[in-house]
């Protein structure tokens, strides 16, 4: 029987993980995609000043989709992004859906500024992280994407 690499029999992950390392270290990867990386975090960023933070999910779509079969290290790091985005986009949509029924309003903040808040703390971190070559575990994040 084969196993995949990260992978223990039964499909439990091994400690190292499926890229056989542990989040937040140093992996052996090139400068072109420890940028590319950091780029699929910061693309998050700059979508959220060019449209108010609702297509912040497409820059790291776009670099799954052109690194996917390159790099796993970029792969890890856009899908990663993603689904952070994805989560925090949700909470958004719930937040104004808080503040459009008026007695939701505090609620409603509260969402919107812990949703603003994360993307921008959490994707300068893992901008900063993709730099140094280390991956990047958000804290929440709906797993769509792998």
């Amino acid at each position: 029987m084969t196993q995949q690499p990260g992978f223990q029999q039964y499909g439990e992950p091994t400690p190292g993980g499926p890229y056989g390392h542990q989040p937040g270290q140093p992996v052996p990867v090139d400068s072109e995609h420890r940028t590319a990386a950091a780029l699929a975090h910061a693309s998050s960023l700059i979508a959220m000043v060019i449209s108010a933070g609702w297509l912040s999910f497409v820059g790291p779509l776009v670099m799954l989709l052109i690194y996917k079969d390159r790099s796993p290290f970029v792969r890890q790091a856009a899908a990663g992004s993603f689904n952070f985005n994805l989560g925090l986009w949700l909470m958004s949509i719930v937040g104004w859906i808080f503040i459009i029924t008026v007695i939701g309003i505090p609620i409603g903040l509260i969402l919107l500024a812990v949703s603003f808040l994360g993307q921008i703390i959490g994707h300068v971190i893992g901008t900063l992280r993709a730099t140094k070559g280390e991956t990047m575990n958000y804290p929440f994040q709906l797993k769509v994407l792998r």
